[in-house]
């Protein structure tokens, strides 16, 4: 299984990826995002291609997807 990963040093708040991926993010008061599930940013295989778009798509690069273990 892989995990979404986000460098909230070059996040910058734009939700374009909440949109993208609204089964895992939803977006916090200031419009960064947030784990749907609390915390826990575990991609299910289903959602693989989806949340390779939103990584692929970040405007300030600031995601990716990660083995978990690693």
């Amino acid at each position: 299984m892989k995990r979404l990963h986000i460098d909230w040093t070059a996040c910058d708040g734009r939700g374009l990826c909440t949109e993208l991926l609204p089964e895992l993010l939803v977006e916090d008061d200031w419009g960064y995002p947030a784990a749907r599930s609390g915390g826990d940013l575990s991609v299910p295989a289903a959602l693989e291609g989806e949340a390779g778009e939103a990584v692929s798509r970040c405007p300030a690069l600031a995601l990716r997807l990660v083995r978990e273990g690693r």
